[in-house]
């Protein structure tokens, strides 16, 4: 009985919103013109844009818009809003120290970006995964199964390690669905205080000009068959409206240049509908 009180009480306001975070997709406008940037890159994948203004969506491979895959590092968005909700990170700055173990990615360079004490701020700019194990570690298993259930992400199964379930295909996520969650988290309906919701919306942001503000947060992983995995998921705001969207990549295995694929498919999509000028 303790076990459920505490729990029920790490979540108050989850009742008063909705559990469902995807995006409709019955409306949905598909755009083929948009295979190109996949092409190019040698790639498979999905791209999404949500115009709020209007409510319509613009699809590019609504097949792979809807399946589920392993969430990577956007899955540090939902880990930093837990962390910070539950205290286990105190504020934006708060440091871990690094445990002295080299990391290497998957191409083979070392991951020096990350071999290094650090705060909050900083390890979701450079992806930091020691960090967020160690935040989800801190958070620990019941605590965050509570929350994954309370907003319904993905598939909402954490089994196995605490500290590697959004890494190795066990919590898994749609394109679709992660749209839907960056709308609520963009408009603060999640259920977390604003100052959190305020402060994950500000690690987020990537670019500040004149003519627009654009958001996200990269992932990339390899599913059961060892293909890449990537994600970019956010939002750009231009003349005070918001769009929200996903893109998706999939790829062979092997090494792959997923940072500069994802984001080369990404900027050229936007491009070729009308962003960064200012003039939406």
């Amino acid at each position: 009985m303790m076990k459920l009180f505490r729990l029920s009480n790490l979540f108050p306001l989850a009742i008063l919103i909705t559990l469902f975070t995807s995006c409709s997709v019955n409306k949905a406008e598909i755009d083929n013109s948009l295979k190109k940037y996949f092409d190019d890159n040698k790639v498979d994948g999905c791209f999404t844009l949500l115009n709020n203004a209007d409510g319509k969506i613009t699809v590019y491979n609504m097949a792979l818009d809807t399946q589920r895959f392993l969430p990577a590092s956007t899955f540090k968005i939902v880990n930093s809003l837990i962390g910070l909700q539950t205290g286990k990170i105190v504020n934006d700055t708060m440091m871990i120290k690094w445990d002295g173990k080299v990391r290497i990615f998957p191409g083979g360079d070392t991951a020096k970006d990350w071999n290094k004490d650090m705060g909050m701020t900083e390890a979701f700019k450079v992806s930091a995964v020691p960090y967020y194990q160690e935040v989800a570690r801190r958070i620990g298993k019941d605590t965050m199964q509570a929350w994954i259930d309370s907003i319904s992400y993905g598939n909402k199964n954490i089994s196995g390690p605490i500290d590697s379930f959004w890494l190795n295909n066990t919590l898994k996520i749609s394109p679709d669905e992660q749209l839907g969650l960056m709308k609520k988290l963009y408009f603060e309906q999640l259920p977390f205080r604003k100052s959190v919701h305020e402060m994950v919306k500000n690690v987020m942001l990537q670019e500040d000009n004149t003519a627009y503000k654009l958001s996200y947060k990269t992932g990339w992983g390899f599913d059961e068959q060892k293909n890449n995995i990537g994600w970019q998921v956010g939002w750009i705001e231009e003349n005070n409206h918001v769009y929200f969207f996903v893109t998706f990549v999939k790829g062979g295995p092997g090494n792959m240049d997923m940072k500069t694929i994802r984001k080369n498919i990404t900027t050229g999509i936007l491009k070729q509908l009308g962003f960064f000028e200012g003039k939406k």
